[in-house]
């Protein structure tokens, strides 16, 4: 004798939604990281060690600067100028989380078929053309890659507090 087993279907997140959430999450993420790196003395920051980027600010600031360069992909509007990137702690903390705020809104404005949009990219590395939506994963998941190495550079310099920035972590408890 047979049974029937019911099974329960699991509506799957649109490409819309999702694409929203992980920008949500970038957000989260860099707030996080940024609030917990504030409470850190400043000179540790600046503070070389033996990594890709030399110190934590260096690695922020190419943060910063990358994702500039995602979003003007992102928004058509091709206006990425690294003079629009300064040095210095203060600007970059800032900079960072001013910038991820915006590009939350702007991609939580975007429509299903904007996520779709193939836009072209010529650069001096790459030439390619791929949905937006690709685009704004490579530019989160970049973010996700450099604070890792954040916080492996944190730990050379005595820091064991950060805080658990994992995208399952954010959809559970972050939200």
């Amino acid at each position: 004798m047979e049974q029937a087993i019911s099974m329960t279907t699991i509506e799957q997140p649109s490409l819309n939604s999702f694409v929203k959430n992980f920008v949500d999450y970038d957000l989260w993420t860099n707030l996080s990281l940024i609030k917990w790196l504030g409470s850190k003395p400043k000179e540790l920051l600046e503070k070389e060690v033996a990594s890709s980027f030399s110190s934590i600010c260096l690695t922020l600031h190419h943060m910063w600067r990358t994702q500039g360069y995602w979003f003007a992909i992102i928004n058509k509007k091709q206006d990425f100028q690294e003079e629009h990137y300064p040095m210095g702690l203060n600007n970059i903390l800032a900079g960072l989380i001013e910038q991820s705020a915006r590009i939350a809104d702007f991609v939580k404005a975007m429509s299903e078929a904007d996520l779709h949009e193939e836009l072209p990219v010529e650069s001096p590395w790459f030439t390619c053309t791929y949905a937006a939506s690709e685009y704004i994963v490579q530019m989160v998941t970049h973010n996700t890659y450099h604070r890792g190495q954040l916080v492996t550079i944190s730990h050379h310099l005595g820091f064991k507090d950060a805080p658990n920035t994992d995208y399952n972590f954010y959809n559970v408890m972050g939200r």
